[in-house]
This record gives C-alpha cells, structure tokens and sequence, in this order.
C-alpha cells in the first residue's frame, strides 16, 4: 500500500510515497523524519537555561545524570553564578557542594571553575562559537560541544546520547557499534537542515515512545515500521 508523507523542517516540505513493507534505507529515514515531526512539531531544548555559558555548564552537569535532576540543581548554583567571572569567585569545594546530587561532582566541580578561569583569560569571558576551542576547555566532550554548538548558536551539528546512540540501532540506520559511528550515520543520512531540531525530536520520542527499559513495541510506531528484524519478535 502506498501511503503519502509530509516532510515538514524550516528548509524541506515534499510529499513523498512509500511502501512501508519494502522501505529502502532512504524512505525508513523519510518515515523517521514525518513521524517526528507529525508527534514533535516543536521541541524544547530538555536543558533550562540563558544563555550559552549556563547551557554549557547545564550539559557538563548531565553527564551520568538525568535532565531532571540537572534542572532541579542548575538554579542553585546560578543563583550564585551564572557567568565565568562570578563562578570564579567561588572555590571548587563550594561549587561541589551544591552540583553533588548530579553525581561526579569532584570532576565536574574541577571542570566548572577551570573552563570559567579559560573563558575570562581566553575568551573574553564568551563561550566560543567554535568546536575546537570547545573541546579544548576542560571536562568539555565533543557531545557538549555539539550540543552548545546546536542549541546555543544554531550551528548544525548532531550530539548523539544514549536514546540517539539506542534509536538509531533499533531502527537499523547505525550498526550500534560506538557514538561515533552513530554520529557519522546520522549525519550522512539526515539532511543537513534537520540535525539541530531531529536530534532533539528523537530525545523526546526515546523517553516516550521507544525507552530502554519497559519497552513496548505496540506504543513505537518507528521500530514497529523499520525496526530491526530481532525488536520484531
């Protein structure tokens, strides 16, 4: 049966036919793209924050912890530094002590205040719109930097996490085998002009639709379709 979809993003809007039981791998990722869209027409960024430094710091404080948490302890510490130059006038044993609820706070504590000490001699006290001098920055990943990249200054850029990492493999478009290679499948079979909004899109379904744990195939409309041959079961 054929069955027409609209591709709705800022630069594309086609209509396109498929059969859903002979996808190629082309059409599964056009399925991908208007289910996300029809399900996900805006998507909040999951992080709060202000600008590029608290969103910055927002992420770093992610690592090994939920959004919800980071959320709940970002107002804390930005209630007493929000920016480089007032972060600095705090020790790491007080910035450890409030960010300790989202865990690795040692390391991440470390990472804070000498990020902020190299954005004030650095850069002006700016967070650089630039991937390398992101991920020169201490306790900063290239998935922080791609995340601040996307969300902060709208560069087209595809941090993969862990529902990405997991969807992208369950929908047979990544072998799975680490985020890099994830990383470099997404960005080769999704158009440029969707990464920022489509990496966003399949955060919000993983945690809806398709988690890792109490997974049900009847709710995941996507694996249901293109899914690999062993989530079919």
């Amino acid at each position: 049966m054929n069955v027409g979809y609209w591709i709705k993003t800022s630069n594309c809007s086609i209509l396109v036919k498929l059969k859903l039981k002979t996808m190629t791998q082309k059409e599964r990722v056009t399925f991908v793209i208007n289910t996300l869209n029809e399900l996900y027409p805006e998507v909040p960024v999951p992080l709060d924050h202000k600008d590029a430094y608290t969103l910055l710091i927002a992420v770093l404080l992610s690592a090994q912890c939920t959004d919800v948490r980071v959320n709940q302890i970002t107002p804390l510490l930005f209630a007493k530094a929000d920016n480089p130059y007032d972060m600095v006038k705090l020790s790491v044993e007080e910035i450890q002590d409030i960010i300790r609820p989202c865990g690795l706070s040692p390391m991440k504590s470390k990472g804070i205040y000498g990020l902020s000490q190299i954005l004030i001699e650095k850069h002006n006290g700016q967070v650089p719109q630039d991937f390398e001098a992101l991920e020169a920055l201490p306790a900063v990943g290239h998935k922080t930097a791609s995340v601040v990249m996307s969300q902060a200054f709208g560069v087209p850029a595809f941090p993969v996490d862990t529902h990405i990492h997991r969807l992208m493999h369950r929908w047979n478009l990544s072998s799975g085998k680490n985020v890099v290679q994830t990383e470099k499948d997404a960005k080769r079979l999704f158009p440029k002009e969707c990464w920022n909004k489509l990496h966003l899109q399949i955060i919000w379904y993983g945690r809806e639709y398709s988690p890792a744990r109490g997974w049900n195939l009847e709710k995941d409309i996507i694996t249901r379709n293109i899914g690999r041959k062993e989530f079919l079961k």
